[in-house]
């Protein structure tokens, strides 16, 4: 078992996303948004959003996309499910988990793109702005961290600790 200190406690998040939950409505009120969450790590991140704006026209879809192998990302990105998504004339807002080096939102955001959406925003919990490779800033963001290596609310190591309520730092 590995060794994990708390870092961003279950209250601060609630608090976060209550916070953007609020950003969204006030943007997106009386419009069609389409949450396009990022598999697997984003999934607790974006129930808890989608339960932040109860009132809203919403409807959520998931893709899937991925560079990582363990704890370094690969350089590479794959993209799957986008070709089952129509994206034409919508508003798009991806939900993303983390954002590191930036290449994966950015291949997404590529697809995306190609099909002439009415807008495209990211919203992530985490950004470690230090490791970007990619030049891409985040519409909406919970909170920047440093360069740690982190898991839990959805986020893993080699698929462990996804169902812990807080952020911590593996150790």
């Amino acid at each position: 078992m590995d060794n994990i200190r708390m870092f961003i406690p279950e209250t601060d998040i609630r608090e976060k996303v209550s916070e953007l939950g609020k950003q969204l409505e006030a943007e997106y009120y009386g419009k069609n948004l389409l949450f396009l969450l990022v598999l697997n790590g984003s999934f607790m991140f974006a129930a808890d959003l989608v339960r932040a704006v109860p009132l809203m026209d919403t409807e959520i879809r998931c893709i899937r996309a991925k560079s990582y192998i363990g704890t370094q990302s690969s350089g590479e990105v794959e993209v799957m499910n986008n070709d089952v998504i129509n994206f034409k004339g919508r508003h798009v807002l991806i939900i993303e988990d983390i954002i590191d080096t930036g290449r994966t939102l950015a291949a997404l955001k590529k697809c995306i793109l190609e099909q002439e959406p009415a807008s495209v925003k990211i919203c992530t919990l985490l950004d470690k702005p230090s490791r970007r490779v990619i030049d891409l800033v985040p519409d909406y963001c919970g909170f920047q961290i440093p360069d740690e290596f982190v898991v839990g609310y959805g986020l893993d190591y080699d698929e462990k600790y996804r169902q812990l309520p807080y952020i911590g730092i593996v150790e």
